[in-house]
């Protein structure tokens, strides 16, 4: 499990190493992350280390891929060297974390790291299964929490739809995919509905009694925001980017899969504002 200190790597490791479970081996940059079944042991080495991630991979099966973090291109690098190191210690299935958005024609700068790596686990000669994850619940709670401040939820989304997905959705299913074994092709993991963000607002102002209200942002003027707000100019790239594929409405598919693989329906938006 590569990731295995991260929010979504976290639970997939506990999961899979529940009772009557699975041993797992647990890949991180950062040493030990906090595991209560022995099942669970540990390696050490980072996306850009391709020795030790030979290493960490020796005798392992299945190889559950989170995907690294950064910029596109180290990203690219990054995950060129998992690939290469799974061939290499002779892992037999890739189950690896993509995003719904994974299309080289896409704006969004992590579509295109998407769409690059799911190409190299076509051409790997491994077995693969890829989960397309549509953009996290959870990841759009910081701008949420600053609109019920301020009252306003300020983005350039225009009218575009996401399919907002909870994290422990995600993991359950990666963890689902590793165990059922290799399937050849992607499943769109999202939740059971897409919304505008102007429904988004609507919902977490219901969810926390706050009126909250979405300001629909020209492009421009929101990468002004993000600068005057001292963003780093490549993070600055990549959520003008994100929203610029969100207007395209590539975020906007809804599938069953959730439910298909965990058994369980997928968790609604209103379910993870109440717990914010």
């Amino acid at each position: 499990m590569t990731g295995a200190t991260g929010r979504v790597g976290r639970m997939v490791v506990d999961l899979l190493a529940a009772p009557g479970g699975h041993e797992v081996v647990a890949v991180s940059r950062r040493g030990r992350s906090p595991a209560a079944s022995p099942r669970v042991g540990h390696a050490i080495a980072g996306y850009d280390d391709v020795e030790a991630l030979r290493a960490a991979f020796r005798d392992v099966d299945t190889l559950v891929f989170v995907s690294s973090d950064g910029e596109a291109v180290s990203v690219l690098v990054h995950h060129q060297n998992v690939i290469g190191a799974a061939v290499d210690a002779g892992v037999d299935h890739v189950v690896a974390l993509s995003g719904l958005d994974a299309d080289l024609a896409s704006p969004f700068c992590y579509a295109v790291t998407y769409a690059y790596t799911e190409q190299l686990l076509r051409e790997s000669g491994c077995e693969i299964t890829i989960a397309r994850a549509s953009i996290y619940t959870e990841f759009f709670l910081p701008w949420l929490v600053e609109a019920r401040r301020s009252g306003e939820l300020r983005l350039p989304a225009a009218d575009g739809r996401i399919s907002f997905v909870s994290r422990r959705d995600v993991a359950r299913c990666l963890a689902a995919l590793a165990v059922a074994g290799p399937t050849g092709r992607h499943h769109d993991v999202t939740g059971p509905e897409a919304l505008d963000v102007a429904s988004l607002a609507a919902l977490a102002g219901q969810a926390w009694g706050t009126a909250i209200r979405y300001v629909d942002l020209e492009p421009s003027e929101y990468r002004a925001e993000l600068a005057r707000a001292g963003e780093e100019p490549w993070w600055e790239y990549a959520y003008a980017s994100m929203f610029a594929s969100v207007r395209e409405q590539r975020w906007a598919p809804v599938s069953d899969e959730v439910h298909s693989l965990t058994g369980r329906p997928p968790t609604p938006v209103r379910e993870v504002l109440a717990r914010a």
